[in-house]
């Protein structure tokens, strides 16, 4: 059985990325997107009988990522994808008990992996999906790992564990056997497609899917497994700056995008996977071969895996340069966490080579320029975000606003048409507020941020139009390309964030202070 010509067989959150006044709107069809995914998951289903594991890679959810490089791809498609097809799925939740111990983090979102798998599970069962399971991976009796495991039971949730197999992957005769794969739980299934999926990456869903797959067999149930990705794109060139963007957003990770040889060799056809799948294959392809008793399950890590985004993008020129505009994002996220001490020197070293090869600079970013401008002139930090129009407006740092909360202000005024000396919020009621942070609460930064900022506003809308006027604004703001001077606050990062605004950060710390919030 071959299973890559069922994929080479075919051929909402709308990003608002803007440079230089240019407006950027849908470069790719996500309704034709979810159809094809839609076509082709059932299409391995059926080429596999009863049921099929289906490896979900990236994020079911809130994925901005692919957002912001394939404009008009909806954040939470994937999900609603799965809703599509709920009738006949059902949801495997991975999580790696290390993940749990450490207390790993999502970036994006700012909590911690066991958080987020809580999140998830609420969210689809919101939405009608059926989750049955929760796997614990690579359990080692971790105590923070056997907290969230009864935390999990006493709310009446199916919980299993799997332990470390020893010699695994590469001893395959042992881990295909009852004192590999055969030693971990069965978990029983009832639907013919069972999705995998994780808070983030080395969460044991693969290990799942194969683990399950040996019990399958074991009990004469026909089964098989494929990979729902998106990046990289493997029908789009190797360098193709979506690809690149790839490489940027993992930099952390070191994966690097190659051409698949085994496609290559298999096929004649060339196609982009990345290093860790090509790495893992042939013991991934002696595995399934050793399950499913058969050499030719799969040819190549491209035919494992289910991506039809290249063949959804309208506009090539606009998802370039929107990738663009993603790598610079990433080029600066990563300055920042290395100059934070939370990655090493390697994934700065990365990011500067993949802006070499694109030859892209800092600069590149619409809202770079104005924001280092604006904070040489007044020497103290400030922002610059790039309105819908192309407007530019800056903000700065004052005695009484953080950065970031006197940039929005500015922002919602120049949409209002509000004249600059107009206050949307009064003085008399910041000053109570500084003086509670300050000689109350002791906050050794007294400065107010962007979410106080905004609450004050929000009171201010019952009594005051102008404040009212300017709080309507904010909506205008999603997708927003904005930029400090300097490393902003979590607090207000993660606001900026909530207004759907792209901020990034030159990697300069706005004060000598080795703590701050």
């Amino acid at each position: 059985m071959r299973y890559a010509k069922c994929q080479r067989s075919s051929m909402a959150y709308i990003g608002n990325c803007v440079r230089a006044g240019v407006n950027m709107n849908s470069g790719f069809d996500n309704e034709l997107y979810i159809q094809k995914q839609t076509e082709q998951i059932l299409k391995r289903v059926k080429l596999f009988g009863s049921k099929l594991y289906l490896e979900f890679g990236g994020k079911l959810f809130d994925d901005y990522h692919a957002a912001r490089v394939l404009p008009g791809f909806d954040v939470n498609g994937k999900i609603l994808l799965l809703e599509s097809m709920k009738d006949i799925t059902e949801i495997i939740i991975c999580i790696n008990a290390a993940d749990i111990e450490s207390n790993k983090v999502r970036d994006d979102l700012g909590i911690t992996y066991d958080m987020d798998a809580l999140r998830q599970i609420d969210n689809m069962r919101k939405m009608g999906l059926y989750i049955s399971s929760i796997v614990i991976s690579q359990y080692a009796d971790q105590p923070s790992a056997d907290m969230f495991k009864q935390k999990l039971e006493l709310r009446g949730e199916k919980v299993y564990v799997h332990k470390p197999i020893k010699g695994y992957p590469t001893n395959i005769d042992l881990v295909v056997s009852d004192a590999g794969y055969g030693s971990n739980p069965y978990i029983e299934t009832t639907k013919p497609l069972i999705v995998v999926t994780a808070p983030g990456p080395g969460s044991g869903k693969m290990a799942t899917c194969l683990s399950q797959l040996y019990h399958e067999q074991k009990n004469n149930i026909d089964a098989g497994y494929a990979k729902f990705e998106t990046f990289p794109i493997w029908n789009l060139p190797l360098k193709h700056p979506v690809n690149l963007a790839y490489e940027a957003a993992t930099a952390d990770l070191n994966d690097v995008n190659a051409i698949d040889p085994f496609h290559l060799d298999a096929y004649g056809e060339t196609s982009v996977s990345y290093n860790r799948d090509i790495e893992a294959f042939p013991i991934v392809k002696a595995i399934l071969s050793r399950i499913m008793d058969s050499d030719d399950v799969y040819m190549s890590p491209t035919d494992m895996g289910v991506n039809m985004a290249g063949y959804c993008i309208i506009d090539e020129d606009l998802v370039k340069e929107a990738s663009k505009q993603e790598i610079v994002r990433r080029y600066f996220k990563t300055w920042c966490a290395y100059k934070e001490g939370r990655i090493g020197i390697y994934a700065v070293d990365k990011l500067e080579i993949i802006m070499k090869q694109l030859n892209l600079t800092p600069e590149y970013a619409p809202a770079v320029s104005p924001a280092l401008e604006k904070s040489k002139l007044n020497k103290c930090p400030a922002m610059a975000l790039i309105l819908p129009d192309g407007k530019v407006i800056t903000g700065r740092t004052t005695s009484v606003l953080a950065a970031p909360a006197s940039l929005v202000l500015n922002c919602i005024k120049s949409l209002a048409g509000i004249p600059d000396d107009i206050h949307l919020i009064a003085p008399h009621v910041l000053e109570p507020m500084m003086m509670l942070k300050e000689k109350i609460m002791y906050d050794q930064n007294p400065l107010l941020n962007l979410e106080e900022v905004l609450n004050a506003l929000s009171i201010c809308a019952a009594t005051d139009p102008s404040a009212e006027k300017g709080l309507l604004q904010l909506h205008d703001l999603r997708g927003c390309e904005a930029h400090s001077s300097h490393i902003i606050s979590k607090s207000d990062e993660d606001t900026l964030k909530k207004l759907g605004i792209n901020v990034t950060c030159s990697p300069e710390f706005s004060s000598n202070d080795l703590y701050s919030m």
